[in-house]
């Protein structure tokens, strides 16, 4: 398949009719016309020259590689162009009603001609031929009221909706670009060049010719080309192309980069460990080039009513034209009314109520770090009554921590503890050796060290032995009562024991426990204030520990010793119930994230995650989430919104009819306001609040 990029394409009805057209050819049954992102997806077997011929119809063009550059300015020229013409229309339409009252009626009906052909000469000849081809869209109603208003004598009315329609047809390309452009911003965080370590020296090379394992040099104020690991150099790296947030994150040696951060000061030596095409920045950027174009079930809904909805109201045009006469009316003024009936048709704002809220709210949530990878998840989040929560990595940080201490004997403790542990991997390991590293001891190498299933770790340490484990490790002479009753404390409070002894006497407890997220509480909380009916925890732990969690951060609904499956069977259970979100780390807990409403995972850039989750949120915490609840909400309150402006405002045209009051300009007036509410009101969803 081949992608083009379109120029020209700002009607939405136009640009499906025109991928109706191009499925008609020879291989090309597959194509797409992506609207919202303004490209062309066909065939390399398709007759090009056929398919350039289909758009021109239309008044669309593909842009050509060597040419893609000046899209931009292009589109700026031809939208320029366009209100030129618009301008020196409305100054000769003022003109010939000047000339009609003053001087000459001729001179003044050769003006009217002229307004009308500047402005609208596209829309015309485009509804000729499609009057030849009995193809009966917006530009051949608006063609067929003009010919029939002038045919009538209105030359007046006539020009001023072939005014007022072009523009309508400014407005609405102006308003999908600015869409366009809010995610176009997006994509441009792409690296294009890489600086390349050498044994020679340094080289340039484009970022498709940097490979796994290569070393490059990355200056201040230059973007990182790829996924990578710090081989030399500090420095502060911008993250926000990836996770949304500004604030610089500090790399050292050892220490992975995202592509497409940028170096803030310092220079750094990058190793490259993912090709570009497969690195963190790549994939979000295709996936949210994939996002806006998926269709929402209501713009599915929408372009299968359009189709529906130009030929019923052409029926009510003839028979408005032709019942009233029938019944003793005027033939002139009901083929008139007909005419106006025609211009309520046009389907346009209807069409484009949906894509330009749906790839604002995309682009907006982009900007915050979040993938929304389609507008139907956007959609579902709007509508979301639970979130459900995974403990591990979630609401936690996925690390242990100690929490709390019992010392008693100062000397010893916390020097034996950090001699033991100094050499192991182990996670409750890593947080004992945290808590020593705050203490300036000094530590030695035990000369025995062996360890007990179930238990911990024996040891021998300047000739004494030690032992470091749960309370199962405590020789009996040491486990006295008042050790029991402080184990017992540490377990109520849901608490991992790791206890440090010598032969009769305990020299300290350590309670460690999942370190609770900072901001888990205030998001549980912003949820409920977000309209979430329920915000529940799901855990493998055992009860208390669930319990801990639930009471530190708010939460009145949890479900603790759930295995795997037994996860994916309450997370069933809660869909049944109402639309489910399942939030996740994105490693372990696919099953349940797949099996929810919508899932959603904490990647931080992890591959499992990006692949897993319908959303994903990109920084190594929650709190942008409630705001993509809120903007989804936002999101699809508007579409409702747009969709009763634009069929209210031509319901109360078409109910003109009745007294005959409706007239051209009133029936493009309509159309129009409702195009041009609808645009602007989609686009407050690209509006942030100053914070």
């Amino acid at each position: 398949m081949a992608e083009y990029k379109l120029r020209g394409l700002s009607c939405a009805n136009c640009a499906r009719e025109i991928e109706e057209e191009i499925q008609k050819l020879n291989h090309g049954e597959d194509a797409k016309v992506l609207f919202n992102s303004s490209k062309l997806v066909v065939s390399d077997e398709v007759a090009l020259d056929k398919v350039e011929k289909i758009l021109a119809g239309d008044g669309a063009a593909l842009i050509k590689e060597e040419t893609s550059n000046s899209d931009h300015s292009h589109t700026h020229g031809s939208g320029r162009k366009l209100l030129m013409l618009i301008s020196l229309s409305a100054l000769l339409f003022v003109a010939a009603i000047f000339v009609e009252n003053q001087w000459s009626y001729l001179i003044a009906v050769l003006l009217y001609l002229t307004a009308a052909a500047l402005s609208g000469y596209s829309t015309f000849l485009k509804g000729l031929k499609n009057l030849f081809k009995f193809k009966f869209n917006i530009d051949t109603l608006m063609t067929i009221a003009l010919i029939g208003a002038f045919g009538i004598g209105e030359w007046k009315e006539g020009t001023l909706v072939a005014i007022l329609f072009g523009i309508n047809e400014y407005l609405e390309g102006l308003g999908m670009e600015k869409a366009r452009k809010s995610m176009e911003t997006l994509l441009k965080v792409a690296p294009k060049e890489a600086i390349l370590i050498q044994e020679n020296g340094e080289k340039v090379i484009p970022i498709a010719d940097l490979q796994v394992g290569d070393i490059v040099l990355v200056k201040a104020g230059a973007k990182i080309p790829s996924d990578g690991t710090v081989e030399s150099g500090k420095s502060s790296v911008n993250e926000a192309a990836i996770t949304g947030e500004s604030m610089p994150v500090d790399k050292t040696p050892g220490e992975k980069v995202f592509g497409g951060s940028i170096n803030n000061e310092g220079v750094l030596k990058v190793k490259i460990f993912k090709a570009y095409e497969d690195s963190s920045l790549a994939k979000i950027l295709h996936l949210v080039e994939e996002a806006q174009e998926t269709k929402t079930p209501t713009e599915q809904f929408i372009n299968k009513f359009a189709k529906y909805y130009t030929p019923i109201i052409m029926v009510i045009a003839v028979i408005v034209m032709v019942v009233p006469p029938l019944l003793g009316g005027d033939w002139g003024s009901s083929f008139y009314q007909g005419l106006a009936v025609l211009i309520v048709g046009c389907p346009c704002a209807l069409i484009i109520s949906s894509p330009i809220a749906i790839v604002s709210g995309i682009a907006r949530n982009a900007r915050n770090g979040i993938l929304i990878k389609g507008g139907v998840f956007l959609e579902q989040l709007g509508h979301i009554k639970t979130v459900a929560f995974d403990k591990t990595g979630t609401l936690t940080m996925g690390e242990p921590h100690v929490e709390k201490m019992n010392v008693y004997n100062e000397s010893l403790f916390l020097q034996v503890a950090g001699s033991i542990e100094s050499s192991s991997s182990h996670p409750l390991a890593k947080a004992v050796m945290k808590k020593v590293s705050e203490y300036n001891i000094s530590l030695d190498e035990p000369s025995e060290i062996d360890t007990i299933a179930g238990q911990g770790i024996e040891a021998v340490l300047n000739g004494e032995k030690y032992w470091l484990g749960n309370e199962a490790s405590i020789p009996v002479a040491a486990l006295t009562d008042d050790i029991q009753s402080e184990i017992a404390k540490y377990k109520e409070d849901g608490l991992t024991i790791v206890a440090v002894s010598d032969q009769v006497h305990v020299l300290g407890l350590f309670g460690i426990a999942d370190e609770i997220r900072a901001e888990s509480k205030d998001i549980v909380s912003a949820l409920y204030d977000a309209g979430v009916q329920e915000v529940v925890m799901l855990t493998g732990d055992h009860e208390m520990t669930a319990k801990k969690v639930a009471n530190a951060t708010g939460l009145t609904n949890y479900y603790a010793n759930l295995l795997p499956d037994m996860k994916v069977e309450k997370v069933k259970e809660l869909t049944a119930q109402g639309k489910t979100a399942m939030v996740g780390d994105g490693i372990n807990d696919a099953p349940a994230l797949a099996t929810a409403d919508l899932g959603i995972a904490m990647g931080k850039g992890t591959d499992s995650a990006i692949e897993t989750a319908d959303i994903v949120l990109m920084q190594d915490h929650l709190g942008k989430l409630p705001e993509a609840v809120r903007i989804a909400k936002k999101v699809n309150t508007i579409i409702k919104m747009n969709i009763s402006i634009a069929l209210g405002l031509k319901i109360i045209a078409l109910l003109l009819t009745i007294p005959g009051l409706l007239t051209l300009w009133i029936a493009i007036l309509s159309d129009m306001g409702a195009t041009v509410l609808v645009t602007l009101i989609s686009l407050t969803v690209l509006i942030e609040k100053r914070k």
